[in-house]
């Protein structure tokens, strides 16, 4: 007997929530490949204009290199609250491919202004020439809503297809 998809299919619901967690994400648990073995980071976040996960890296971090030689990656959004067990608060994996965007592309000043936003200590080093922004484009999600709330996503679920 087949097992049971314990995926239940995206609804209204899990978009939301999914939008959420990305919208709200300051920080980040970033998966890289690293000289062949995973490597996790946390990095800081931002959504950017089109909803898709912004990360700022500098050249001096192993995971900035990581992502240029391999650019999928995986990225976790979502903290547990203050009280219960964590692992029952929500949360939500993106499979992305990393986009770097060059220093003199044109929307990297309306890029800069929505990240400082979010992110206003990043000032001291955003301009900072071994620093760049980097867009986490969403391939996939996994949402975990809560017990028994398991969700596959597809891009347009999560407001990038």
């Amino acid at each position: 007997m087949p097992a049971k998809d314990p995926f239940r299919p995206a609804d209204d619901a899990a978009r939301a929530l999914a939008r959420r967690l990305i919208d709200t994400a300051r920080f980040g648990a970033l998966a890289v490949l690293r000289e062949g073995a995973p490597f996790v980071t946390r990095v800081a976040l931002a959504p950017g204009a089109d909803g898709v996960p912004v990360t700022l890296i500098s050249d001096l971090a192993p995971h900035t290199a990581a992502l240029r030689a391999a650019p999928l990656c995986s990225l976790l959004v979502g903290e547990p609250g203050p009280r219960g067990d964590p692992l029952t608060h929500p949360r939500l994996t993106i499979q992305a491919e990393a986009a770097f965007v060059a220093h003199d592309a044109p929307d990297r000043a309306a890029l800069r202004a929505q990240y400082l936003m979010a992110q206003p200590k990043a000032q001291l080093y955003v301009d900072f020439g071994d620093f760049h922004f980097v867009r986490l484009v969403p391939r996939a999600g996994h949402l975990n809503g809560g017990f028994g709330k398991a969700y596959v996503l597809k891009p347009a679920d999560l407001g990038a297809g």
